[in-house]
């Protein structure tokens, strides 16, 4: 199947956002949002996967770019989960209609969960895969030496090595700090629907126990049904064929 061509979604208050949505004149099946990574955009393996399979079965399907990545407007390194919820919420609002099931891979998992707390009459379910929340207080607490720090304080930005290309990943204090205020583990959303933690046991970005922590958190907050599949040879992309079919899979379990 052809790769869609992109649409755009411009706004007054904030850069353009790149989209691309099927949707169907009928269909059978809540809509679908894929919400992507830190630094991924909507051209990865299981944004394109899960858009050609709800096409297949004539599932409202949207996937996108938030400001600074892929083809969306807006610079990278002005980026903040504040910002990149409002392109998630206006993607949510102007581009879907009716219930609908959010996809957040890894940072995604995170702007899914705020997006459901902001939104929860929208949202009848939740699929986390490798889901990150919250990992810029992991940044901070656990992986940022004195000297980061410092050399945060003085230029606004660190570089981290990027194990999946060869120009380093760019934190700024500005997404650090934005951050914070969006913690979700604490606070996390009430979801009206089942909720899936799809996590790789060989993931070295977002260890497993980020998805018991999270399956915990969702649990304690009144979501009666959180189920956590681990992947034993799964890493963090969760992009091999049997990984994207599992994926689909529980796509397909929420029904209207």
């Amino acid at each position: 199947m052809e790769n869609p061509k992109p649409h755009f979604l411009q706004r007054t208050d904030g850069p353009m956002v790149a989209y691309c949505r099927y949707q169907p004149v009928d269909t059978k099946h809540p809509a679908v949002l894929f919400l992507g990574g830190f630094r991924s955009d909507m051209q990865g393996s299981k944004a394109l996967y899960l858009d050609q399979a709800c096409r297949a079965r004539e599932q409202p399907f949207v996937r996108f770019d938030y400001r600074g990545h892929g083809l969306s407007g807006g610079d990278f390194k002005q980026g903040t989960i504040g910002l990149w919820l409002k392109d998630a919420l206006d993607i949510l609002d102007q581009l879907t209609a009716g219930p609908v099931v959010l996809v957040g891979s890894s940072m995604g998992g995170w702007i899914g969960l705020l997006l459901a707390r902001c939104r929860p009459a929208r949202i009848c379910g939740f699929i986390g895969v490798a889901a990150a929340p919250d990992f810029t207080r992991g940044i901070w607490d656990e992986r940022m030496s004195a000297e980061d720090r410092k050399i945060m304080q003085q230029q606004g930005f660190i570089q981290v090595p990027n194990h999946y290309g060869a120009e380093p990943y760019v934190i700024t204090q500005s997404l650090i700090e934005d951050g914070a205020r969006h913690y979700i583990l604490e606070t996390p959303p009430l979801i009206g629907g089942q909720i899936h933690l799809v996590q790789g046991m060989k993931d070295e970005d977002v260890v497993w126990r980020t998805a018991s922590r999270l399956q915990a958190a969702l649990e304690q907050a009144g979501n009666p049904s959180v189920q956590v599949h681990f992947v034993e040879e799964g890493n963090h992309r969760l992009s091999r064929p049997d990984d994207l079919v599992l994926i689909d899979r529980l796509v397909q379990g929420y029904k209207l």
